[in-house]
């Protein structure tokens, strides 16, 4: 029973822990750039964490969600300008939400310490955004930049 639940949820189950994954090396990274950079360059530290990440996700999704295994030059053609447009998309859904919540709502003046780690209001803008943009890059990536893959599966089944 848990293995067909798992059958049936399994594009979604695989997207969300490397959904998670990917969340992790953006958050990571954004914490050492910011501290590399400094806590004012914070949109700067975003965009280098959002390209490492986006190659990460790239690499997962194509590998072990959406399973498009080819790596022929026409398929990569269509996949990686595609997917890249749509996570440059989401990236401005952030960087606009970032911009928002810090400096036009203050979130960038209270911090509180949880478990001897630093919470600041920037950490938690960037959760609340990260729940948006993940769910956006899933609908991009699943109904236009794996589409096609997928459709085909669907008729083999």
């Amino acid at each position: 029973m848990i293995k067909n639940l798992f059958n049936k949820y399994k594009e979604i189950i695989s997207y969300l822990f490397f959904g998670v994954m990917t969340t992790l090396v953006n958050f990571v990274s954004f914490w050492a750039f910011n501290k590399i950079l400094g806590e004012s360059l914070y949109l700067i530290s975003n965009v280098i964490a959002w390209v490492i990440s986006v190659v990460f996700a790239y690499v997962t999704n194509k590998l072990w969600v959406f399973e498009s295994k080819s790596w022929k030059f026409r398929v990569l053609l269509k996949e990686v300008p595609e997917f890249f447009a749509a996570r440059v998309f989401s990236l401005c859904v952030e960087e606009s939400g970032l911009w928002l919540f810090v400096d036009k709502l203050g979130f960038d003046k209270f911090s509180f310490l949880l478990f001897e780690f630093k919470v600041t209001g920037k950490l938690i803008a960037k959760v609340l955004l990260a729940v948006i943009v993940v769910i956006l890059n899933y609908f991009f990536s699943k109904f236009i930049i794996f589409a096609k893959r997928n459709k085909d599966k669907s008729n083999t089944q």
